[in-house]
């Protein structure tokens, strides 16, 4: 059966080409049964290495079927679905097109058992979602595409030139734990920890994601970040170095997220911050800790989604994203802010919410392992993360001040998508059991213990009890016109700097150079102005032809021709030498 069944990569991106062909609901009932049909191939695959292709001499393994390729494929479909529901009415090809293709490249990464077919979907990946980003079709998200594909190029040489090595030093591009060993190691580390928004390669995501549309930031806030998330498990479990880069992850963004007053850009630094817990996760690598890393990253597509969603219909419906400008959005647009409380609610690990199942495990890991430091900063995390998106992205957008704007819920497709995400949220917070029985290791935890429930209650009540005091201070709503400097800043103006000095310096040289050329051309022509220089030359030139006919004669003579070039003789014929001698006579005439 399985033989008969296309890949779930090439279902996508053969599907997408489709779409613009079709019209009204014929092209919404197709789009839709895209992910439909591929939930039905992942659902039915058997485990084991399947759609093997030679090429090359190299096996090409386009289904590497375990535990934890399935999980992930499962929760991509799933999102790619709830994203097309969600963008059922735009009216946009690009934005179609480049969603599908984008989601059909995650899974071929996902699923990829060679380094070959995992580079080809990964820089599809890229592309795919660069258009994404630009479809918004302002300047702003022309830039943000522009610097954003820029650095996914980059970090694809990375990746590229680190395969290279790996398959040179091993002979064979299948992988699996791969571990940082050498030189090979890194560079396919550095590639990959690109994609996750590693810190301090993160800068990109806040730059890019905010500019695109209010539909198309809901596929990108689910793909390329978790498919690096699960290479980083499939071949760098136990790795310290993640461990520090995830304390760091989870800490630094909470006081951007703090200072921005555009919702989209405190949800992307949001984003960030859930990212490295997932790290933390993965440099552990004991089982409990990578099941909380899989399944944190299975929950935080889901209520990020649809975080981005509520975001995405409130700028839709309004035209307006910021904390200043936006505000008793409740009155008119119930749905929404019920859906946005749910997410805030599940990103925040609140009791009874999907956020809560998964990231304790993590959390209990660091204390299993005696990590003390680190335990700390997920605490002190948690409270943070309550602050900025549990409380302070649902109040500024629906209550805080009444902005006065009358807006309504948006259309019932994008309502759907919303409903059906909150309830998976609440679901999995409330029946953890069923995404444990999905997890790669067998699941030995209980979450809700009455130590645990109490204690993340306390942290909750913590960053509520921040966001008040920032209340009371004055400071929010934060200035609308703040900028808020990231390393992105180092890039963009070395950048522009290296750019100014190459364009002044190679202007430089070009004057020079032709200062210098035209100098020459000026003084030859100058100088074979006078009658005496131009006989001069005609006189030598012809003594040299004549010299170098008579060596090539002796060299015929001596049956030494193949000498000739050697020699310093020319070999040239005396139809030939007349030719160049008429042509000076001429020049010396005119």
């Amino acid at each position: 059966m399985t033989s008969n069944m296309i890949p779930p990569a090439i279902i996508f991106i053969l599907a997408a080409f489709l779409i613009p062909f079709l019209k009204g609901k014929t092209k919404s009932i197709y789009m839709l049964l895209i992910p439909v049909a591929t939930f039905y191939v992942l659902v039915n695959i058997p485990y084991g290495n399947i759609w093997t292709y030679e090429f090359w001499g190299y096996n090409l393994i386009l289904g590497r079927i375990d535990k934890l390729s399935m999980i992930f494929g499962y929760i991509f479909t799933i999102m790619a679905f709830l994203g097309i529901l969600f963008a059922l009415k735009v009216k946009d090809d690009l934005q179609h097109v480049s969603a599908i293709v984008y989601a059909g490249a995650t899974l071929g990464v996902v699923l990829a058992g060679d380094f070959l077919s995992l580079y080809l979907f990964w820089e599809i990946m890229a592309v795919s979602s660069t258009f994404l980003i630009i479809a918004s079709r302002t300047r702003a998200s022309r830039e943000a595409g522009f610097r954003y594909i820029l650095v996914h190029l980059i970090g694809g040489l990375f990746l590229l030139a680190g395969i290279v090595l790996y398959t040179q030093k091993t002979g064979t591009i299948a992988f699996d734990y791969i571990g940082l060993t050498g030189i090979e190691s890194y560079l396919i580390f550095i590639g990959i920890a690109l994609n996750a928004a590693a810190i301090p390669l993160h800068a990109w995501l806040p730059d890019a994601y905010p500019n695109g549309t209010p539909t198309s930031t809901v596929f990108l806030s689910a793909f390329t970040t978790k498919s690096a998330v699960y290479l980083l498990i499939r071949t760098f479990p136990g790795a310290d170095l993640l461990i520090w880069i995830g304390a760091f992850m989870v800490f630094v963004p909470i006081f951007y997220a703090v200072l921005e007053n555009d919702i989209r850009r405190v949800l992307a630094y949001s984003l960030l911050n859930q990212i490295g817990f997932m790290l933390v996760g993965i440099g552990i690598g004991t089982q409990l800790a990578l099941n909380g890393a899989v399944a944190h990253a299975f929950c935080h597509i889901l209520y990020k989604g649809l975080l981005f969603m509520a975001a995405g219909s409130v700028l839709q419906m309004t035209g307006k994203i910021k904390c200043t400008e936006i505000g008793g959005l409740y009155k008119t647009m119930p749905l929404t802010c019920l859906f946005c409380i749910v997410g805030a609610a599940s990103i925040s690990a609140f009791p009874l919410f999907s956020g809560f199942v998964s990231k304790s495990m993590i959390v209990t890991a660091t204390v299993n392992e005696k990590m003390v430091f680190v335990y700390l900063i997920l605490q002190f995390a948690s409270a943070g993360v309550f602050h900025h998106a549990g409380i302070k992205v649902p109040f500024f957008t629906f209550f805080g001040h009444d902005s006065g704007i009358r807006a309504k819920d948006p259309s019932w497709n994008m309502t759907l998508a919303m409903g059906i995400a909150a309830f998976a949220c609440i679901f999995i917070g409330v029946f953890p059991q069923p995404l444990y029985n999905l997890l790669p290791f067998i699941v030995d935890y209980v979450p809700y213990t009455g130590a645990h429930v109490v204690g993340q209650l306390q942290l909750l009540m913590f960053g509520a009890l921040a966001f008040a005091l920032l209340i009371l201070s004055g400071y929010y709503p934060p200035e609308i016109k703040s900028i808020n400097l990231d390393v992105d800043w180092s890039y963009r103006k070395l950048g522009r700097g290296a750019y100014i000095v190459m364009d002044r310096g190679l202007n430089l040289i070009n004057r020079v150079s032709e200062s210098v050329l035209m100098g020459v051309v000026k003084g030859v022509v100058s100088f074979f102005k006078s009658a005496a220089a131009k006989i001069a030359l005609f006189v030598s030139v012809n003594i040299w032809l004549l010299l170098g006919y008579r060596g090539k004669r002796l060299e015929i003579k001596k049956n030494r021709l193949y000498n000739d070039i050697l020699e310093g003789t020319l070999p040239i014929g005396i139809g030939a030498a007349v030719a160049i001698s008429f042509i000076l006579l001429m020049f010396i005439l005119t």
